[in-house]
């Protein structure tokens, strides 16, 4: 009696074992995902084409003043920071041998006309240019209208030929050669926008344009092939000086704002015309036709019939394999990438 008990005890557990298993079993069946396909939303990126540049900028034109010979400064006639003209005179170097030397040439010049010596008076008028010209050299001049950035002379200072002594700059314009990639050389052309970007101006974006390009190609000491590209500011900011460090970007076309999807949502007729399927906020589908262009290798342009936002149904399966089979083939130029670039490149 007491062994009958026990067996019908441990049947008793047996069952409620099984019932828990079946029932643990079947709610993870019911409860396992479906193999439902992928949703891809639409969704807009900005493109902008650009070339990315970086330099050093510079006056329109730079003066070294500096003494054509030796001699002593007998008069400047401007100061560091002085707006000039050009042809205005900023300092003067003791002429007093010059001009002896050229009044000496105009007496003789005058006995070769007494004298009737003409041959002799040819000569003579040459070595007067020669003097006068020695003449002119004892006064520093400014070659265009600028200012003078740096001078650091007085009266009385003794020169040495070629001895420099301040600078003049024309800021009408700044400047700067900068180096193109060959990929991207064929791109260019002048006048397009450039963007400036000065450590000095923080937060700020100078505009600029591109004033030309060299017809030759230039080999780097890193083995790279460039462009060199001439880029300008006209009314630069004050702020902005000759000698300061910049980055920039050359604008190839404006920025444009273009609508994406994941390739799989695209799917094809069997006359080759794509379409979608879109979900609507009901959950149903509808069918539309699409116009497309590839856009890498696993996304598409949308041209036409899909909005920003909307959700598509997949139409292919990851690895190429699904309800339809796409061939796509990329246009020259298409980038080559795995997602979309992010915006701003």
């Amino acid at each position: 009696m007491h062994t009958r008990k026990i067996i019908i005890q441990v049947v008793v557990i047996s069952v409620v074992i099984l019932l828990i298993i079946g029932t643990a079993t079947g709610i993870r069946i019911l409860s396992a995902p479906k193999n439902s396909e992928r949703v891809y939303q639409v969704h807009s990126e900005t493109v902008e084409n650009i070339i990315e540049i970086a330099g050093t900028i510079s006056a329109a034109q730079e003066q070294e003043l500096q003494a054509a010979g030796d001699g002593t400064i007998t008069g400047v006639y401007v100061a560091a920071g002085d707006t000039v003209k050009k042809g205005d005179l900023v300092m003067k170097i003791d002429d007093t041998s010059q001009l002896f030397d050229l009044e000496q040439q105009d007496y003789e010049i005058e006995q070769a006309q007494i004298d009737g010596a003409l041959r002799d008076l040819d000569i003579l008028l040459k070595q007067r240019e020669v003097l006068r010209q020695k003449l002119e050299d004892r006064l520093i001049k400014a070659n265009f209208d600028g200012i003078v950035a740096y001078l650091d002379v007085a009266e009385g200072d003794y020169l040495e030929a070629k001895d420099v002594v301040g600078t003049m700059i024309d800021r009408s314009y700044l400047k700067a050669l900068v180096e193109v990639a060959e990929t991207d050389a064929p791109k260019l052309r002048a006048g397009q926008k450039v963007s400036f970007s000065f450590p000095a101006y923080e937060g700020h974006i100078v505009e600029g344009f591109v004033v030309s390009s060299y017809a030759v190609a230039s080999i780097t000491d890193r083995g790279a092939s460039v462009v060199k590209t001439e880029v300008r500011i006209n009314n630069p900011p004050d702020i902005i000086l000759p000698n300061y460090s910049f980055t920039g970007e050359i604008e190839i076309s404006p920025p444009e704002t273009i609508l994406l999807v994941e390739r799989q949502a695209i799917g094809y007729a069997p006359d080759g015309t794509p379409f979608a399927e879109k979900i609507l906020p009901d959950g149903s589908t509808q069918r539309v036709t699409v116009e497309v262009e590839a856009y890498g290798t696993s996304f598409v342009k949308i041209l036409s019939g899909v909005n920003n936002g909307d959700r598509l149904k997949q139409q292919l399966q990851e690895g190429g394999m699904g309800r339809m089979r796409i061939r796509q083939t990329e246009p020259a130029g298409a980038p080559r990438q795995d997602k979309p670039p992010p915006p701003g490149k």
